[in-house]
Protein backbone atom coordinates (compact mmCIF):
# COMPACT_ATOMS: atom_id res chain seq x y z
CA UNK A 1 0.00 0.00 0.00
CA UNK A 2 1.56 3.48 -1.33
CA UNK A 3 1.59 6.50 1.60
CA UNK A 4 -0.99 7.89 2.88
CA UNK A 5 0.27 12.02 2.80
CA UNK A 6 -0.79 15.03 4.45
CA UNK A 7 -1.90 16.16 1.19
CA UNK A 8 -4.08 13.10 0.61
CA UNK A 9 -5.51 13.40 4.45
CA UNK A 10 -6.50 17.28 3.98
CA UNK A 11 -7.87 15.69 0.20
CA UNK A 12 -10.03 13.26 2.07
CA UNK A 13 -11.04 15.63 5.12
CA UNK A 14 -12.72 17.63 2.26
CA UNK A 15 -14.22 14.93 0.26
CA UNK A 16 -16.01 13.76 3.32
CA UNK A 17 -13.82 10.93 4.21
CA UNK A 18 -13.67 11.34 7.93
CA UNK A 19 -14.27 14.83 7.57
CA UNK A 20 -16.56 16.92 10.53
CA UNK A 21 -19.72 16.40 9.02
CA UNK A 22 -22.14 14.21 10.87
CA UNK A 23 -25.13 12.88 8.87
CA UNK A 24 -28.10 12.13 11.18
CA UNK A 25 -31.57 11.98 10.55
CA UNK A 26 -34.99 13.17 12.72
CA UNK A 27 -36.55 10.42 12.27
CA UNK A 28 -35.76 7.49 14.36
CA UNK A 29 -34.17 9.92 17.33
CA UNK A 30 -34.45 9.17 21.10
CA UNK A 31 -37.41 10.56 22.73
CA UNK A 32 -36.88 9.43 26.46
CA UNK A 33 -38.87 11.31 28.63
CA UNK A 34 -35.76 11.86 30.31
CA UNK A 35 -33.46 12.01 27.58
CA UNK A 36 -29.58 11.38 28.43
CA UNK A 37 -27.05 13.52 27.68
CA UNK A 38 -23.12 13.39 27.16
CA UNK A 39 -20.83 13.19 29.72
CA UNK A 40 -17.12 14.49 30.01
CA UNK A 41 -14.57 14.21 32.36
CA UNK A 42 -13.34 17.81 31.93
CA UNK A 43 -14.26 21.22 31.87
CA UNK A 44 -15.49 23.36 28.61
CA UNK A 45 -16.82 25.80 27.12
CA UNK A 46 -18.76 27.26 24.13
CA UNK A 47 -16.04 30.18 23.47
CA UNK A 48 -17.44 30.40 19.69
CA UNK A 49 -21.63 30.30 19.50
CA UNK A 50 -23.45 27.44 17.37
CA UNK A 51 -24.33 28.17 13.68
CA UNK A 52 -26.22 26.66 10.95
CA UNK A 53 -26.28 26.51 7.14
CA UNK A 54 -26.46 25.35 3.49
CA UNK A 55 -30.16 24.90 4.21
CA UNK A 56 -32.18 22.47 1.94
CA UNK A 57 -36.12 21.57 2.19
CA UNK A 58 -34.93 18.74 4.30
CA UNK A 59 -31.36 19.25 5.73
CA UNK A 60 -29.60 21.74 7.40
CA UNK A 61 -25.84 21.97 8.30
CA UNK A 62 -25.82 22.63 12.47
CA UNK A 63 -22.46 23.69 14.20
CA UNK A 64 -20.53 24.37 17.35
CA UNK A 65 -16.99 24.38 18.33
CA UNK A 66 -16.18 23.49 22.10
CA UNK A 67 -13.27 24.59 24.01
CA UNK A 68 -12.33 21.73 26.57
CA UNK A 69 -9.63 21.57 29.22
CA UNK A 70 -6.51 20.40 28.16
CA UNK A 71 -6.38 18.21 25.07
CA UNK A 72 -8.70 15.13 24.35
CA UNK A 73 -8.93 13.05 21.85
CA UNK A 74 -12.85 13.90 21.64
CA UNK A 75 -15.59 15.58 23.47
CA UNK A 76 -18.80 14.02 23.71
CA UNK A 77 -21.86 16.11 22.64
CA UNK A 78 -25.46 15.70 22.42
CA UNK A 79 -27.51 17.81 19.55
CA UNK A 80 -30.91 18.74 20.78
CA UNK A 81 -33.49 19.79 18.79
CA UNK A 82 -36.88 21.27 19.08
CA UNK A 83 -39.76 23.37 17.40
CA UNK A 84 -39.71 25.87 20.24
CA UNK A 85 -36.86 27.66 22.22
CA UNK A 86 -37.53 26.54 25.52
CA UNK A 87 -37.47 22.71 24.07
CA UNK A 88 -40.29 21.68 26.02
CA UNK A 89 -40.75 18.98 23.38
CA UNK A 90 -37.25 17.28 21.95
CA UNK A 91 -37.45 16.15 18.30
CA UNK A 92 -34.25 14.84 18.30
CA UNK A 93 -31.66 14.16 21.40
CA UNK A 94 -28.42 12.62 19.43
CA UNK A 95 -25.06 12.07 20.63
CA UNK A 96 -22.18 13.33 18.53
CA UNK A 97 -18.38 13.77 19.18
CA UNK A 98 -16.28 17.08 18.47
CA UNK A 99 -12.94 15.64 17.83
CA UNK A 100 -9.04 17.30 18.35
CA UNK A 101 -8.65 16.62 14.37
CA UNK A 102 -11.14 18.71 13.49
CA UNK A 103 -10.34 21.87 15.73
CA UNK A 104 -13.17 20.54 18.12
CA UNK A 105 -15.63 21.65 15.34
CA UNK A 106 -18.75 19.69 15.09
CA UNK A 107 -21.30 19.84 12.20
CA UNK A 108 -24.07 17.60 11.72
CA UNK A 109 -26.16 17.57 8.65
CA UNK A 110 -29.73 17.18 9.95
CA UNK A 111 -32.24 15.27 7.82
CA UNK A 112 -35.43 14.21 7.62
CA UNK A 113 -37.12 17.82 7.95
CA UNK A 114 -40.01 19.66 7.06
CA UNK A 115 -40.00 22.44 3.98
CA UNK A 116 -40.22 25.90 4.99
CA UNK A 117 -40.39 25.41 8.94
CA UNK A 118 -38.52 26.90 11.65
CA UNK A 119 -36.08 24.67 14.55
CA UNK A 120 -33.96 25.34 17.52
CA UNK A 121 -31.10 23.70 18.23
CA UNK A 122 -28.41 23.76 20.80
CA UNK A 123 -25.43 21.22 21.68
CA UNK A 124 -25.60 20.13 25.38
CA UNK A 125 -23.52 18.30 28.26
CA UNK A 126 -24.37 16.72 31.49
CA UNK A 127 -22.86 20.51 33.23
CA UNK A 128 -23.13 22.79 29.98
CA UNK A 129 -25.39 23.95 27.51
CA UNK A 130 -24.33 25.96 24.09
CA UNK A 131 -26.28 29.09 22.65
CA UNK A 132 -29.59 28.10 21.23
CA UNK A 133 -29.69 28.32 17.98
CA UNK A 134 -32.57 28.77 15.08
CA UNK A 135 -32.85 27.37 11.81
CA UNK A 136 -35.19 27.20 8.72
CA UNK A 137 -35.45 24.50 5.65
CA UNK A 138 -36.20 26.13 2.07
CA UNK A 139 -39.65 25.85 0.88
CA UNK A 140 -40.63 23.57 -1.53
CA UNK A 141 -43.59 25.11 -3.93
CA UNK A 142 -46.01 28.38 -4.07
CA UNK A 143 -43.41 30.68 -2.30
CA UNK A 144 -44.34 34.47 -2.40
CA UNK A 145 -41.34 36.20 -1.24
CA UNK A 146 -37.97 35.70 -0.65
CA UNK A 147 -35.72 37.75 1.90
CA UNK A 148 -31.81 37.46 1.83
CA UNK A 149 -29.12 39.52 3.23
CA UNK A 150 -25.95 39.91 1.43
CA UNK A 151 -22.76 40.59 2.65
CA UNK A 152 -19.00 40.19 2.09
CA UNK A 153 -15.42 41.44 3.54
CA UNK A 154 -15.08 41.25 7.39
CA UNK A 155 -11.71 42.60 8.61
CA UNK A 156 -12.14 42.03 12.08
CA UNK A 157 -8.89 44.68 13.05
CA UNK A 158 -10.48 47.30 10.56
CA UNK A 159 -13.53 47.50 12.77
CA UNK A 160 -16.62 46.46 14.59
CA UNK A 161 -18.90 44.06 13.31
CA UNK A 162 -22.27 46.28 13.77
CA UNK A 163 -23.20 44.64 10.11
CA UNK A 164 -23.83 41.56 11.85
CA UNK A 165 -25.22 42.85 15.17
CA UNK A 166 -28.23 45.14 12.83
CA UNK A 167 -28.61 42.04 10.37
CA UNK A 168 -29.20 39.75 13.98
CA UNK A 169 -31.66 41.94 14.72
CA UNK A 170 -34.16 41.21 12.14
CA UNK A 171 -37.22 38.52 11.88
CA UNK A 172 -37.88 38.86 8.22
CA UNK A 173 -34.61 36.98 6.52
CA UNK A 174 -34.62 33.75 5.33
CA UNK A 175 -31.08 33.56 5.02
CA UNK A 176 -27.37 35.30 4.75
CA UNK A 177 -25.26 34.82 1.91
CA UNK A 178 -21.88 35.37 2.69
CA UNK A 179 -20.28 36.15 -0.54
CA UNK A 180 -16.32 35.65 1.11
CA UNK A 181 -13.58 37.12 2.72
CA UNK A 182 -15.22 35.80 5.57
CA UNK A 183 -11.74 36.25 7.23
CA UNK A 184 -8.54 37.89 6.34
CA UNK A 185 -4.98 36.41 6.36
CA UNK A 186 -3.13 39.94 6.67
CA UNK A 187 -0.95 40.22 10.10
CA UNK A 188 -1.17 43.25 12.76
CA UNK A 189 0.62 46.30 10.93
CA UNK A 190 -0.57 46.47 7.71
CA UNK A 191 -4.00 46.62 5.82
CA UNK A 192 -6.18 48.37 7.72
CA UNK A 193 -4.87 47.58 11.49
CA UNK A 194 -3.99 51.12 12.43
CA UNK A 195 -6.91 51.94 13.93
CA UNK A 196 -7.01 47.98 15.98
CA UNK A 197 -5.53 49.00 19.17
CA UNK A 198 -7.70 51.90 19.81
CA UNK A 199 -11.02 49.82 19.12
CA UNK A 200 -9.77 47.01 21.06
CA UNK A 201 -9.51 44.63 18.15
CA UNK A 202 -5.78 43.58 17.67
CA UNK A 203 -5.00 39.89 16.74
CA UNK A 204 -4.12 37.38 19.27
CA UNK A 205 -0.49 37.39 20.00
CA UNK A 206 0.05 33.98 18.85
CA UNK A 207 -1.79 35.15 15.99
CA UNK A 208 -0.69 38.53 14.74
CA UNK A 209 1.41 37.49 11.60
CA UNK A 210 0.41 36.76 8.08
CA UNK A 211 -1.32 33.47 8.86
CA UNK A 212 0.49 30.21 6.91
CA UNK A 213 -0.19 27.00 8.26
CA UNK A 214 -3.37 24.86 9.47
CA UNK A 215 -3.14 25.92 12.83
CA UNK A 216 -2.60 29.76 11.83
CA UNK A 217 -6.04 29.62 9.88
CA UNK A 218 -7.57 27.74 12.78
CA UNK A 219 -6.59 30.41 15.61
CA UNK A 220 -7.99 32.98 13.06
CA UNK A 221 -10.81 31.80 12.70
CA UNK A 222 -11.48 31.32 16.33
CA UNK A 223 -10.58 35.37 17.12
CA UNK A 224 -13.31 35.92 14.29
CA UNK A 225 -16.21 34.26 15.99
CA UNK A 226 -15.38 34.59 19.25
CA UNK A 227 -17.06 38.16 18.54
CA UNK A 228 -20.50 38.20 19.77
CA UNK A 229 -21.79 40.08 16.85
CA UNK A 230 -21.07 37.21 14.12
CA UNK A 231 -21.95 34.89 16.78
CA UNK A 232 -25.67 36.56 17.08
CA UNK A 233 -26.35 36.27 13.51
CA UNK A 234 -24.88 32.66 13.31
CA UNK A 235 -27.49 31.82 16.24
CA UNK A 236 -30.60 33.73 14.27
CA UNK A 237 -30.03 32.88 10.55
CA UNK A 238 -29.15 30.08 8.34
CA UNK A 239 -25.90 31.15 6.15
CA UNK A 240 -24.94 30.13 2.66
CA UNK A 241 -21.55 31.15 2.25
CA UNK A 242 -18.62 30.51 0.12
CA UNK A 243 -14.93 31.64 -0.04
CA UNK A 244 -13.37 34.72 -1.94
CA UNK A 245 -9.35 35.26 -1.57
CA UNK A 246 -8.64 36.31 1.75
CA UNK A 247 -9.34 32.83 3.00
CA UNK A 248 -6.30 31.82 1.39
CA UNK A 249 -4.83 34.97 0.70
CA UNK A 250 -5.03 38.03 -1.31
CA UNK A 251 -5.73 37.94 -5.09
CA UNK A 252 -5.72 34.56 -4.97
CA UNK A 253 -6.57 31.99 -8.24
CA UNK A 254 -5.55 28.26 -9.54
CA UNK A 255 -2.36 27.87 -8.34
CA UNK A 256 -0.81 31.02 -7.10
CA UNK A 257 -1.95 34.68 -5.25
CA UNK A 258 -0.49 38.20 -5.26
CA UNK A 259 0.35 37.34 -1.32
CA UNK A 260 2.46 34.20 -1.78
CA UNK A 261 5.95 34.58 -2.03
CA UNK A 262 8.06 31.28 -2.41
CA UNK A 263 10.07 31.58 0.88
CA UNK A 264 6.34 31.49 2.78
CA UNK A 265 6.55 27.71 1.26
CA UNK A 266 4.04 25.57 -0.63
CA UNK A 267 0.96 27.78 -2.44
CA UNK A 268 -0.72 24.28 -2.85
CA UNK A 269 -0.16 23.28 0.82
CA UNK A 270 -1.00 26.85 2.44
CA UNK A 271 -4.19 26.75 0.18
CA UNK A 272 -5.75 23.14 1.21
CA UNK A 273 -4.77 24.11 4.83
CA UNK A 274 -6.84 27.27 4.70
CA UNK A 275 -9.79 25.47 2.86
CA UNK A 276 -9.21 22.49 5.17
CA UNK A 277 -9.91 25.31 8.39
CA UNK A 278 -12.54 26.87 6.25
CA UNK A 279 -14.65 23.66 5.89
CA UNK A 280 -13.99 23.01 9.73
CA UNK A 281 -15.40 26.41 10.88
CA UNK A 282 -18.04 27.16 8.15
CA UNK A 283 -21.86 25.43 8.36
CA UNK A 284 -21.28 24.38 3.89
CA UNK A 285 -21.56 20.67 3.30
CA UNK A 286 -17.85 19.69 2.64
CA UNK A 287 -18.12 17.17 0.10
CA UNK A 288 -20.01 17.98 -3.49
CA UNK A 289 -19.68 14.88 -5.81
CA UNK A 290 -16.60 15.30 -7.97
CA UNK A 291 -15.49 18.88 -6.59
CA UNK A 292 -12.49 18.71 -3.98
CA UNK A 293 -11.26 22.37 -3.95
CA UNK A 294 -14.52 24.44 -5.37
CA UNK A 295 -17.38 25.05 -3.52
CA UNK A 296 -20.30 25.89 -5.95
CA UNK A 297 -23.95 24.52 -5.87
CA UNK A 298 -27.56 25.41 -6.15
CA UNK A 299 -30.28 26.04 -3.50
CA UNK A 300 -33.97 26.37 -4.57
CA UNK A 301 -36.35 28.36 -2.42
CA UNK A 302 -40.01 26.90 -4.13
CA UNK A 303 -40.37 28.08 -7.33
CA UNK A 304 -39.42 31.72 -6.82
CA UNK A 305 -35.50 31.52 -6.60
CA UNK A 306 -32.81 29.33 -7.95
CA UNK A 307 -29.38 30.62 -6.04
CA UNK A 308 -26.05 29.51 -7.71
CA UNK A 309 -23.29 29.78 -5.59
CA UNK A 310 -20.17 30.02 -7.59
CA UNK A 311 -16.90 29.57 -7.36
CA UNK A 312 -14.69 31.84 -8.88
CA UNK A 313 -11.49 32.21 -6.85
CA UNK A 314 -9.89 28.59 -5.64
CA UNK A 315 -11.42 25.86 -8.43
CA UNK A 316 -10.09 27.01 -12.02
CA UNK A 317 -9.18 31.01 -11.72
CA UNK A 318 -6.44 31.42 -14.23
CA UNK A 319 -3.78 34.15 -13.30
CA UNK A 320 -5.32 37.52 -13.74
CA UNK A 321 -3.61 40.05 -16.82
CA UNK A 322 -1.42 42.89 -15.40
CA UNK A 323 -1.52 45.63 -17.82
CA UNK A 324 2.14 46.32 -16.77
CA UNK A 325 3.08 43.27 -18.94
CA UNK A 326 1.67 44.96 -22.24
CA UNK A 327 3.51 48.34 -21.28
CA UNK A 328 6.24 49.43 -23.30
CA UNK A 329 9.13 50.43 -21.37
CA UNK A 330 10.42 52.99 -23.61
CA UNK A 331 7.10 54.35 -25.07
CA UNK A 332 4.97 53.90 -22.67
CA UNK A 333 2.32 52.58 -25.47
CA UNK A 334 0.06 49.49 -24.70
CA UNK A 335 -0.05 46.42 -26.43
CA UNK A 336 -3.54 46.56 -27.05
CA UNK A 337 -3.81 43.73 -29.87
CA UNK A 338 -1.22 41.18 -27.39
CA UNK A 339 -3.61 42.47 -24.29
CA UNK A 340 -6.73 41.87 -26.11
CA UNK A 341 -6.02 38.45 -27.23
CA UNK A 342 -5.20 37.56 -23.65
CA UNK A 343 -7.86 38.55 -22.85
CA UNK A 344 -10.06 36.66 -25.25
CA UNK A 345 -7.73 33.43 -25.08
CA UNK A 346 -9.81 29.93 -24.29
CA UNK A 347 -7.17 29.89 -21.24
CA UNK A 348 -8.51 32.81 -19.91
CA UNK A 349 -10.78 31.13 -17.29
CA UNK A 350 -12.84 32.25 -14.14
CA UNK A 351 -15.04 29.34 -13.63
CA UNK A 352 -13.24 26.72 -15.69
CA UNK A 353 -15.63 24.59 -18.21
CA UNK A 354 -16.52 22.32 -15.78
CA UNK A 355 -18.43 24.53 -13.35
CA UNK A 356 -19.75 26.36 -16.31
CA UNK A 357 -21.37 23.73 -18.34
CA UNK A 358 -22.90 22.89 -14.45
CA UNK A 359 -24.14 26.33 -14.19
CA UNK A 360 -25.80 26.61 -17.80
CA UNK A 361 -27.40 23.18 -17.72
CA UNK A 362 -28.87 23.98 -14.44
CA UNK A 363 -30.24 27.88 -15.85
CA UNK A 364 -31.82 25.40 -18.75
CA UNK A 365 -33.41 23.00 -16.18
CA UNK A 366 -34.62 25.56 -13.72
CA UNK A 367 -38.19 27.00 -13.51
CA UNK A 368 -38.06 29.41 -10.97
CA UNK A 369 -39.18 32.92 -11.54
CA UNK A 370 -35.20 34.36 -10.74
CA UNK A 371 -32.15 33.06 -11.55
CA UNK A 372 -29.49 34.06 -8.95
CA UNK A 373 -25.91 33.74 -8.79
CA UNK A 374 -24.37 34.09 -5.45
CA UNK A 375 -20.50 34.96 -6.39
CA UNK A 376 -17.72 36.93 -5.07
CA UNK A 377 -16.56 39.39 -8.21
CA UNK A 378 -18.10 42.41 -9.90
CA UNK A 379 -19.83 41.26 -13.42
CA UNK A 380 -20.65 44.36 -14.42
CA UNK A 381 -18.53 46.05 -17.16
CA UNK A 382 -16.47 48.92 -15.16
CA UNK A 383 -15.02 50.15 -18.44
CA UNK A 384 -13.77 53.48 -17.40
CA UNK A 385 -11.62 56.18 -19.74
CA UNK A 386 -8.04 55.01 -19.71
CA UNK A 387 -6.35 58.58 -18.58
CA UNK A 388 -8.31 57.76 -15.30
CA UNK A 389 -7.56 54.01 -14.81
CA UNK A 390 -3.83 55.60 -14.65
CA UNK A 391 -4.65 58.11 -12.56
CA UNK A 392 -6.64 56.05 -10.12
CA UNK A 393 -3.25 53.88 -10.30
CA UNK A 394 -1.46 56.57 -8.81
CA UNK A 395 -4.06 59.02 -7.55
CA UNK A 396 -2.62 62.66 -7.12
CA UNK A 397 -4.42 65.98 -5.67
CA UNK A 398 -4.94 67.03 -9.79
CA UNK A 399 -7.44 63.81 -9.90
CA UNK A 400 -9.99 66.27 -8.88
CA UNK A 401 -9.48 68.68 -11.70
CA UNK A 402 -9.54 65.64 -13.95
CA UNK A 403 -12.31 64.02 -12.97
CA UNK A 404 -14.30 67.82 -13.69
CA UNK A 405 -13.24 67.40 -16.79
CA UNK A 406 -14.15 64.10 -17.70
CA UNK A 407 -17.72 64.30 -16.59
CA UNK A 408 -18.38 67.61 -18.08
CA UNK A 409 -17.24 66.48 -21.58
CA UNK A 410 -19.51 62.91 -20.96
CA UNK A 411 -21.91 65.33 -19.94
CA UNK A 412 -21.63 67.20 -22.98
CA UNK A 413 -21.08 64.04 -24.98
CA UNK A 414 -25.11 62.18 -24.12
CA UNK A 415 -26.73 65.95 -24.54
CA UNK A 416 -25.37 65.76 -27.81
CA UNK A 417 -23.43 68.74 -28.26
CA UNK A 418 -21.84 69.08 -31.43
CA UNK A 419 -18.93 71.33 -30.56
CA UNK A 420 -17.23 68.55 -28.98
CA UNK A 421 -13.65 67.84 -30.69
CA UNK A 422 -12.36 64.40 -31.55
CA UNK A 423 -10.22 64.87 -28.21
CA UNK A 424 -12.31 65.55 -25.61
CA UNK A 425 -14.64 62.71 -27.02
CA UNK A 426 -11.66 60.03 -27.04
CA UNK A 427 -11.28 61.13 -23.21
CA UNK A 428 -14.58 59.75 -22.36
CA UNK A 429 -14.53 56.93 -25.13
CA UNK A 430 -11.32 55.14 -24.93
CA UNK A 431 -12.07 53.26 -22.02
CA UNK A 432 -10.26 50.06 -20.17
CA UNK A 433 -11.49 47.90 -17.50
CA UNK A 434 -11.25 48.96 -14.14
CA UNK A 435 -10.59 45.70 -12.40
CA UNK A 436 -9.00 42.67 -14.42
CA UNK A 437 -9.27 40.39 -11.02
CA UNK A 438 -13.41 40.56 -11.67
CA UNK A 439 -15.03 39.62 -14.47
CA UNK A 440 -13.69 42.64 -16.69
CA UNK A 441 -10.88 39.84 -16.74
CA UNK A 442 -12.68 37.00 -17.86
CA UNK A 443 -15.11 38.45 -20.08
CA UNK A 444 -15.58 35.43 -22.72
CA UNK A 445 -17.37 32.96 -19.59
CA UNK A 446 -19.43 36.37 -18.66
CA UNK A 447 -20.26 36.69 -22.43
CA UNK A 448 -21.78 32.79 -22.38
CA UNK A 449 -23.58 33.43 -19.40
CA UNK A 450 -25.25 36.05 -20.36
CA UNK A 451 -26.17 35.10 -23.74
CA UNK A 452 -27.45 31.45 -22.08
CA UNK A 453 -29.54 33.49 -19.90
CA UNK A 454 -30.76 36.02 -22.43
CA UNK A 455 -31.72 33.21 -25.04
CA UNK A 456 -33.77 31.04 -22.38
CA UNK A 457 -35.18 34.26 -21.60
CA UNK A 458 -34.06 34.22 -17.74
CA UNK A 459 -34.70 36.58 -14.98
CA UNK A 460 -31.00 37.05 -14.08
CA UNK A 461 -29.36 38.41 -11.14
CA UNK A 462 -26.09 38.24 -9.63
CA UNK A 463 -25.19 39.58 -6.26
CA UNK A 464 -21.51 40.39 -5.40
CA UNK A 465 -18.82 41.08 -3.24
CA UNK A 466 -15.09 41.90 -2.97
CA UNK A 467 -14.46 45.74 -3.74
CA UNK A 468 -15.66 46.56 -0.36
CA UNK A 469 -18.30 49.17 -2.01
CA UNK A 470 -21.79 48.80 -2.97
CA UNK A 471 -22.80 48.45 -6.54
CA UNK A 472 -25.54 48.50 -9.01
CA UNK A 473 -25.65 47.57 -12.77
CA UNK A 474 -26.88 46.85 -15.78
CA UNK A 475 -25.59 43.12 -17.07
CA UNK A 476 -25.13 43.74 -20.97
CA UNK A 477 -23.60 41.60 -23.55
CA UNK A 478 -21.14 42.23 -26.46
CA UNK A 479 -23.79 43.75 -28.44
CA UNK A 480 -25.17 46.03 -25.74
CA UNK A 481 -28.33 44.39 -24.58
CA UNK A 482 -28.97 44.32 -20.84
CA UNK A 483 -29.33 40.36 -19.75
CA UNK A 484 -29.47 41.03 -16.22
CA UNK A 485 -28.61 42.81 -13.48
CA UNK A 486 -26.31 43.21 -10.59
CA UNK A 487 -26.58 44.26 -6.82
CA UNK A 488 -23.04 44.58 -5.01
CA UNK A 489 -23.12 44.92 -1.29
CA UNK A 490 -20.52 46.92 0.96
CA UNK A 491 -18.23 45.78 3.12
CA UNK A 492 -18.77 44.45 7.08
CA UNK A 493 -15.53 46.38 7.95
CA UNK A 494 -12.63 46.41 5.57
CA UNK A 495 -12.12 50.10 4.08
CA UNK A 496 -13.37 51.01 0.65
CA UNK A 497 -12.07 53.23 -1.98
CA UNK A 498 -12.29 56.45 0.41
CA UNK A 499 -9.33 54.56 2.33
CA UNK A 500 -7.61 54.10 -1.14
CA UNK A 501 -7.88 57.62 -2.58
CA UNK A 502 -7.87 59.12 0.73
CA UNK A 503 -11.12 60.86 0.19
CA UNK A 504 -12.83 63.13 3.00
CA UNK A 505 -17.05 61.92 3.05
CA UNK A 506 -18.10 64.53 0.80
CA UNK A 507 -15.39 64.08 -2.03
CA UNK A 508 -16.15 60.27 -2.12
CA UNK A 509 -20.11 60.77 -2.85
CA UNK A 510 -18.95 63.18 -5.98
CA UNK A 511 -16.31 60.59 -7.09
CA UNK A 512 -19.07 58.00 -7.08
CA UNK A 513 -21.22 60.58 -9.04
CA UNK A 514 -18.80 60.68 -11.24
CA UNK A 515 -18.27 57.46 -11.90
CA UNK A 516 -21.97 56.60 -12.17
CA UNK A 517 -22.05 59.16 -15.21
CA UNK A 518 -18.39 57.89 -16.31
CA UNK A 519 -19.28 53.97 -16.98
CA UNK A 520 -21.85 53.54 -19.13
CA UNK A 521 -23.56 50.21 -17.11
CA UNK A 522 -23.22 51.89 -13.49
CA UNK A 523 -26.60 52.93 -12.18
CA UNK A 524 -25.64 53.45 -8.49
CA UNK A 525 -22.39 53.50 -6.55
CA UNK A 526 -21.37 54.38 -2.80
CA UNK A 527 -17.67 53.93 -1.81
CA UNK A 528 -17.47 55.05 1.46
CA UNK A 529 -19.75 53.12 3.65
CA UNK A 530 -19.82 50.12 5.20
CA UNK A 531 -22.91 47.92 5.33
CA UNK A 532 -24.93 44.85 3.62
CA UNK A 533 -27.75 44.69 1.32
CA UNK A 534 -30.73 42.74 1.18
CA UNK A 535 -32.98 41.99 -1.86
CA UNK A 536 -36.71 40.34 -1.39
CA UNK A 537 -37.59 38.74 -4.11
CA UNK A 538 -41.59 38.49 -5.59
CA UNK A 539 -43.12 37.12 -8.59
CA UNK A 540 -43.35 40.62 -10.00
CA UNK A 541 -39.99 42.11 -8.85
CA UNK A 542 -36.64 42.43 -7.02
CA UNK A 543 -36.49 44.99 -4.19
CA UNK A 544 -33.31 45.83 -2.94
CA UNK A 545 -31.97 48.13 0.36
CA UNK A 546 -28.56 48.63 1.42
CA UNK A 547 -28.28 49.24 4.70
CA UNK A 548 -24.73 51.96 5.44
CA UNK A 549 -23.62 52.15 9.01
CA UNK A 550 -22.39 55.97 9.56
CA UNK A 551 -18.91 53.78 10.72
CA UNK A 552 -17.67 50.76 12.18
CA UNK A 553 -14.86 52.81 14.27
CA UNK A 554 -17.02 53.37 17.48
CA UNK A 555 -19.57 51.97 19.12
CA UNK A 556 -21.81 54.65 18.12
CA UNK A 557 -22.88 55.13 15.07
CA UNK A 558 -25.93 55.84 12.93
CA UNK A 559 -27.88 54.19 9.38
CA UNK A 560 -29.32 55.33 6.08
CA UNK A 561 -30.45 53.17 3.38
CA UNK A 562 -30.39 53.07 -0.30
CA UNK A 563 -33.64 51.24 -2.06
CA UNK A 564 -33.85 50.38 -6.21
CA UNK A 565 -36.32 48.27 -7.53
CA UNK A 566 -36.28 45.96 -10.59
CA UNK A 567 -38.85 44.40 -12.59
CA UNK A 568 -39.66 40.71 -13.94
Amino acid sequence: MSAFSRRDFIKSAMLGMGAATIALSLTGCSNDDEPKVAHNDFELAFNHGVASGDPLNDRVILWTRVTPQGTPKGVELTLQVAKDAQFQTLLSNQQVVALASNDYTVKVDLTGLAAGQSYYYRFVTSTLKSPVGQCKTLPNSDVSQVKLAVMSCANYPAGYFHVYAEAAKRDDLDAVLHLGDYIYEYGMGGYATDQAQAMGRELDADNSAEILSLNDYRKRYATYRRDTDLQALHAKVPFIAVWDDHEVCNDAYRDGAENHSADEGSFSDRKLAALQAYYEWMPVRPYVVGQTESLYRRFDFGDLVSLYMLDTRHDSRAKPLDYADYLDPQSGQIDLAGFSADLTAPTQQLLGSKQLTWLTDNLRTSTAKWQVLGQQVLMTKMLIPAELLMALAAPTAGMTQQLSELANIKGRLLAGDPSLTAAEKARVTFVAPYNLDAWDGYPVEREIILQTAQALGKNLVVVAGDTHNAWAGKLCNAAGEQCGYEFATASVSSPGLEYYLQLPAEQAQQFAQVLQLLVDDLDFANIHQRGYLTLTFSQAQVDSEWHFLSTVHAADFTQSSQQMTILA
